[in-house]
């Protein structure tokens, strides 16, 4: 194409003008202007809509906000009405304790009563008095000795902190403590009388006595080097692991060793029992014996005031009719002044029973607000560590003079000071190489079967100026848990036990109370290791099962039905330790939940237990401290379990419970209101919005019994604050 062309095609092109621009820009800020007068105008409808729901969702919280206030003092007293099984239940319990003195005493089988102190001084004393008794004699003993130390520390534990006077406790501890000391002493003397004869039963081989007696609380392991054979360094007691190797000094020494191994504890020093001075009844209004007897005479004198001013009443009125009968209706009315005067006795009791049940129970979940603290390096704090299998005696012991033959008669010669110890090592050690001539001895212990350890054990020795376990001159700890076999080396001898962490098992993954039956639940609770399952029925609690690592495990607790207190003890000695302590939040991280709010949670899901179920949620420990977040759903005894099953996420805390909108599986927490429910004061009244008459019946119809040991289960447990 020619320059020509190009001019031509140029000169086509249409030019803008300023006018145009102008025009154009115009057009463009109208249709700005425009389209942002409809956004706003959009934005501000979607706001009004937006407030207006906002408001008629505030309207309808404020209706039934008010609706829920408005029937709050019907709810609460009807809730009221409910928990009357719990002091109902503790007077249960003090007329158990009173039944059973009194079945004590018409038994009449020679046995002391350990409560009374002049019945069980005596049987001290007597017992005292017995001498030369043998292992076989000690141990056959010490089966009702260590069920008095039970029933005493039972009694301690059981009764609780408003009945228990000073007095009573130095009295039954001193008891306990005099019981342990002189079992023990026992054993000595035992084991001395078995010394004297060990020439008698050495072994052929050895040359050496070995001897292995056997009982259900306790096991003896004696040696007496009788041969001195420095060779003979490694001792195993036949047919067991147990054993030890000994150094050439001890070899060739006139010694004897012992391992005296009880399954229960009496070197722990026994803990402080809360009195009700202690324990900050402020709280509560609590009245003595005889402030309640002059209330009652008060309570009594209104009521007699307000029948002669009946009675005058009457009489102006009717004044001929009362002559006619005269005798018989004031007779009738006297009667019925009576009742009305006892009836409202009984109420008062009830009324201060209710307050001290409720003030005991708070502070059963009452925090620590200082932690122990520990003086020595090295020792135990047995806030955070618990004994466990019982406790390992390890003794060397002076070998006491033989019996020898003479003439048909075994002559001895008897040591005025007794069985006494073998130093080890020496006081005065300045001529030897410590550490060649006195090396540390090993020491191999079976761990007992019926104790659980879900870490490797740590070993401690009891260090008897400190009164304290202690972890210092121990060393070479090595366990085999399929052998249930723990070796370690002893600098010196003396009590040693094993220990484990007590919260091993805290804070818990998940928890669920279930009915089984009528007055029948099941509790379930799990934990990094293991999976507990707890029957409680009536005032009764059993080890229903036991997983570790997913798997059966058998244990001897299992089928054995106990009262909550003395359950709590046996689980805690197999190891299973879920019961946390006032001192436990040191030492877990714990979701803290306010204990009044915990208390209220806890007293109401036991009642609405025998017919409703309840779980663990994720959700409650995103809520503040003031709150607590639970599932639960209808779930009626004999019913066929259901796979997914519906459960309803309640959130209370204390003075109002609510459904909530989310469910576990929703991506963030909200306490928004669900849909087609209310407000109400009490767990009991939120249940019985969606739950159907038989569930309701059952609940009312639960035994005040079972409603305390389920509540009692679920303070001990914290399943609220330990999850």
């Amino acid at each position: 194409m020619g320059p020509k062309a190009k001019k031509k095609s140029g000169s086509k092109k249409k030019r803008i003008t300023k006018a145009d621009q102008l025009k154009q820009l115009q057009e463009e800020e109208e249709r700005r202007q425009k389209e942002e007068e409809e956004a706003r105008v959009k934005y501000e409808k979607e706001e009004m809509e937006r407030l207006e729901i906002q408001r008629a969702e505030k309207e309808k919280l404020r209706k039934l906000e008010a609706k829920d206030l408005e029937r709050r003092n019907g709810e609460l007293e009807e809730l009221y009405l409910l928990e009357a099984c719990f002091p109902e239940a503790e007077k249960l319990k003090r007329d158990s304790r009173l039944l059973s003195q009194w079945k004590h005493y018409i038994q009449c089988d020679g046995s002391p009563d350990p409560s009374i102190s002049q019945e069980i001084n005596t049987f001290i004393s007597l017992w005292k008095e017995e001498t030369n008794e043998t292992f076989e004699a000690v141990t056959a003993k010490s089966k009702l000795v260590l069920n008095l130390i039970e029933k005493l520390k039972l009694i301690l534990l059981e009764t609780p902190s408003y009945d228990l006077q000073e007095k009573n406790i130095i009295q039954y501890q001193g008891s306990i403590l005099e019981l342990q000391e002189l079992l023990h002493l026992k054993f000595n003397i035992a084991t001395e009388i078995l010394l004297r004869q060990a020439s008698t039963l050495a072994d052929l081989d050895s040359g050496n006595m070995e001897k292995v007696i056997r009982d259900e609380n306790v096991t003896v392991y004696v040696w007496a080097n009788l041969k001195k054979n420095p060779r003979y360094r490694s001792i195993r007691f036949s047919e067991t692991q147990t054993g030890f190797e000994i150094p050439r000094i001890l070899a060739t020494s006139d010694i004897a060793l012992r391992l005296l191994h009880t399954r229960y504890d009496h070197v722990t020093p026994l803990g402080p029992v809360p009195t009700a001075s202690q324990e900050h009844t402020s709280t509560v209004t609590y009245f003595g014996k005889d402030e309640v007897k002059s209330v009652e005479a008060a309570v009594s004198k209104d009521v007699q005031e307000e029948y002669k001013e009946q009675e005058n009443e009457s009489n102006s009125v009717h004044e001929e009719e009362t002559k006619v009968d005269e005798q018989g209706g004031i007779e009738g009315q006297t009667s019925s002044v009576q009742e009305e005067s006892e009836a409202t006795k009984y109420e008062l009791e009830m009324k201060l029973l209710s307050e001290t049940v409720s003030a005991a129970q708070l502070l059963l979940l009452e925090n620590a607000s200082e932690k122990p603290y520990f003086f020595e390096e090295n020792e135990v704090d047995l806030c955070q560590f618990t004994a466990l299998g019982g406790v390992h005696h390890l003794d060397i012991l002076e070998l006491p003079p033989q019996c020898k033959p003479r003439k048909g008669w075994m002559i001895v010669e008897i040591l005025k000071e007794g069985l006494q110890k073998y130093t080890y090592p020496p006081e005065t050690a300045e001529d030897f190489e410590t550490e060649n001539t006195f090396p540390p001895i090993e020491v191999m212990l079976e761990v007992h079967e019926n104790v659980i350890f879900f870490e490797n054990p740590m070993v401690a020795r009891w260090d008897a100026e400190g009164k304290h376990w202690k972890t210092d001159g121990i060393s070479n700890v090595s366990y085999k848990s399929e052998d249930r076999l723990i070796t370690f080396s002893l600098d010196t001898f003396g009590p040693v036990t094993l220990i484990q962490d007590a919260h091993v098992n805290m804070p818990y993954q998940s928890w669920e109370l279930r009915p089984l039956d009528v007055n029948k639940v099941l509790l379930t609770v799990t934990t990094v290791f293991t999976e507990i399952q707890i029957q409680i029925k009536e005032n009764l609690c059993m080890l229903a099962s036991i997983k570790l690592n997913n798997q059966k495990h058998s244990s001897i607790l299992e089928e054995k039905w106990m009262t909550p207190v003395s359950f709590i003890i046996a689980l805690k000695e197999a190891g299973l330790n879920i019961f946390p302590t006032g001192h436990s939040h040191f030492y877990v991280v714990i979701n803290y939940k306010l204990p009044l709010v915990e208390v209220k949670a806890y007293r109401q899901m036991a009642l609405l237990s025998s017919a409703f179920a309840f779980g663990w949620s994720k959700w409650n420990t995103v809520c503040n401290s003031d709150k607590v977040v639970f599932q639960v759903r209808e779930h009626l005894p004999k019913e066929e379990p259901i796979q997914n099953p519906n459960w309803t996420l309640l959130m209370f805390n204390g003075d109002r419970a609510q459904s909530l909108k989310i469910n576990e599986s929703s991506d963030a927490f909200s306490e928004a209101l669900k849909e087609e429910t209310e407000f109400h004061s009490t767990l009991y009244h939120m249940v019985k919005d969606f739950a159907s008459k038989e569930a309701m019946k059952k609940v009312r119809c639960s035994s005040c019994q079972f409603v305390d040991s389920v509540c009692h289960m679920l303070l001990s447990t914290r399943l609220l604050s330990y999850s």
